[in-house]
């Protein structure tokens, strides 16, 4: 009799970050959500790490990064931006660590509120595609939602996987007046005041280096939405499949 296969191998490693001590805010409940977007990292074949909900964890996992052994496959980033008014992160080793991943051929994941962090450091901006502009973006309370979908924005929506609807309906922020780059291509929006507002997007470089960002992603509410984990789902397997980083 044969001996059962082996599991498959994982695709590759993926680290989220989620906001702890200084990056951490009274209205975001980031241990909840990391886990949730851990859940569904775990789901494409990633082996997943989240960073502890303790003091300098963020600013750690950060400094970690200068050493290109140490990198992810893939960075989630869920961290929001620290009210102490001191640099975020702190010069020296984070910082140096945020630039190289930032430098780096490995793929990226920004989630929610993300697009308020390290707004002193041009190559995160640069890099992410979009941010948070401070009393220009904005939000209407949380309540439900619903997200169009941009059906053949890009082939990564017809890829295999759970199936995306076209319209997402979940409870969530729906961020208004997220300054976008250009080079995006935009893969879910939502309608306010007769505006359309980008909520999901993705960059790729030449030489293939993959961004994604995920403007979705409140609170546990928006992850009870199989539509939003589906769409989640879909960025992280393209993000999964960017060519390895050149030495």
């Amino acid at each position: 009799m044969s001996s059962p296969s082996a599991p498959a191998a994982p695709a590759g490693r993926a680290l989220v970050v989620a906001g702890a001590g200084r990056y951490a805010d009274p209205w975001h409940p980031f241990p909840v959500t990391a886990a949730a977007v851990a859940e569904v990292v775990r789901g494409t074949g990633l082996e997943v790490d989240v960073t502890p909900d303790e003091d300098g964890a963020v600013e750690d996992a950060l400094a970690r990064l200068v050493d290109p052994a140490a990198r992810p496959d893939l960075l989630v980033l869920s961290v929001g931006l620290p009210r102490d008014g001191a640099p975020s992160p702190a010069p020296g080793p984070a910082l140096e660590g945020l630039r190289a991943f930032c430098a780096d051929g490995r793929a990226l994941l920004g989630c929610h509120v993300a697009a308020t962090s390290f707004v002193e450091v041009p190559a995160w901006k640069g890099r992410l595609g979009g941010r948070w502009v401070r009393d220009v973006t904005w939000h209407p309370e949380i309540g439900p939602a619903s997200v169009r979908v941009r059906r053949g924005a890009h082939p990564l929506l017809a890829e295999d996987g759970p199936a995306v609807p076209d319209v997402v309906e979940l409870v969530d922020e729906v961020y208004c007046d997220l300054r976008v780059a250009d080079d995006v291509v935009v893969l879910a929006d939502a309608e306010h005041d007769g505006r359309t507002h980008p909520l999901a997007w993705v960059r790729e470089e030449p030489g293939g280096r993959r961004t994604a960002y995920d403007a979705l992603g409140h609170d546990e509410r928006s992850f009870a939405s199989a539509g939003h984990r589906a769409l989640l789902d879909r960025l992280v397997r393209w993000l999964a499949a960017a060519p390895a980083p050149r030495a």
